[in-house]
């Protein structure tokens, strides 16, 4: 993995997600040599310098688009605004939950998202999704394929410390797009909007929202209800297959990072094994999951693996992670696979340094893991036997067609 702040393995892997999902290594640069000392002092104690060196390249992006816009020049004005939600975004992430900037901030990154759409990506719409007497946010991509029938969609879900804005911002939506797949950027329980604007937080049961993105999915005329399935990148690789074993309508599942026993997790992280994602790592965890004490959650979280669950999943089912994913370990992929007896077309993929996208979710190299899920996607759903665009006479998914 690019390394720029030595030894700073949290502020590093947001500069190499930054890199990776549209941002331009001058810009990166040019936010992070000022910080340098500071990131020398820790992931925790900068993460001020941080957000106030990432928030100035912010700043001077949104002031360069919204001249272009002035000047007539849309797509130059969403290209920045694009990036501009990208950096902001990862800036926002460092932040504790009890900094009084994170809510400013996270504000913020939804109003640059929103322009970005509007003058870049205007395939993608801002929806809620109906769940328990309140709604969880989520955005809405319709693949050019919606234009002349119904098409498959993607359920994409977040990991401990990701939102809907990251997952616009990696751009698996659009790779989806390209093979005729909507997506569905979710902010569920315990994540993104859900959590940090109306207090919603994380649940060990994910099919209970999964089932009410399913449910919205079908009364979409542009959705093929036949073929929706569920993606989850990181502790979305816990959530993902835990939806898959217990919702029947989806129609496959690919857990983007193994995290098949995140409980365990958490005991090792406690004897400082393994790397964290985020600083103020338990003030997040605590803030995620609702509680306030920390005994308390690690008994809780010993609940949050999927062994007997993944049994349960009878779909195709991909399981894609890194060879040295320094916070979950590989032999979780292995776990995954192995148990997963009753999918009817069950994958490893592990990434290897040699390729690259072999760190945490491949953020070294997201775009190879990003265009090797919505492949594998695609095949499911069987997109190779699909008429272009405009064509008739679809085939209809067959799971039984992909059986080894």
């Amino acid at each position: 993995m690019f390394e720029y702040f030595p030894g700073n393995y949290v502020w590093n892997l947001g500069v190499v997600a930054a890199l990776n999902s549209g941002g331009l290594i001058d810009e990166v640069d040019r936010a992070c040599r000022p910080i340098r000392e500071a990131a020398a002092q820790g992931s925790d104690a900068g993460t001020p310098d941080f957000l106030r060196a990432w928030t100035a390249l912010t700043d001077q992006l949104v002031t360069q688009a919204e001249q272009a816009e002035k000047a007539g020049h849309t797509r130059t004005a969403g290209e920045l605004y694009f990036r501009a939600t990208n950096y902001l975004c990862q800036a926002e992430r460092m932040l504790a939950h009890s900094d009084p900037n994170r809510l400013p901030a996270y504000r913020r990154v939804l109003d640059l998202a929103q322009k970005a759409f509007d003058l870049r990506d205007r395939r993608i719409s801002r929806v809620a999704i109906p769940y328990e007497g309140t709604t969880l946010p989520a955005y809405l991509s319709l693949a050019p394929a919606t234009d002349t029938g119904p098409a498959p969609v993607i359920v994409l879900v977040n990991g401990l410390d990701s939102t809907k804005e990251h997952m616009y911002s990696s751009s698996h939506w659009r790779e989806l797009a390209e093979r005729g797949i909507s997506c569905l950027m979710l902010d569920q329980p315990g994540t993104g909007e859900a959590l940090r604007l109306q207090g919603l937080t994380a649940r060990i049961d994910a099919e209970a929202w999964a089932a009410a993105a399913v449910d919205w999915l079908e009364t979409r005329s542009e959705v093929d209800s036949g073929r929706i399935g569920i993606v989850g990148w990181s502790l979305g690789g816990y959530y993902a297959p835990r939806a898959a074993a217990f919702e029947k309508r989806f129609a496959l599942c690919v857990a983007w990072g193994a995290n098949h026993n995140w409980g365990a997790v958490q005991r090792r992280r406690l004897e400082r094994e393994g790397e964290r994602p985020v600083p103020h790592y338990w003030e997040h965890v605590l803030w995620v999951w609702g509680h306030d004490d920390l005994d308390t959650f690690i008994a809780f979280a010993d609940d949050v693996h999927l062994d007997g669950v993944v049994e349960k999943i009878t779909v195709p089912f991909l399981i894609a992670h890194g060879e040295r994913d320094r916070q979950i370990p590989l032999e979780y992929a292995y776990r995954s696979h192995d148990q997963a007896v009753n999918s009817p077309r069950r994958e490893l993929r592990v990434f290897t340094p040699e390729e690259g996208a072999t760190e945490h979710i491949g953020l070294d190299h997201l775009p190879h893991v990003s265009t090797f899920v919505a492949d594998w996607v695609a095949d499911r759903f069987g997109d190779r036997s699909r008429p272009p665009a405009g064509g008739s006479g679809a085939s209809p998914f067959d799971p039984e067609s992909t059986r080894d």
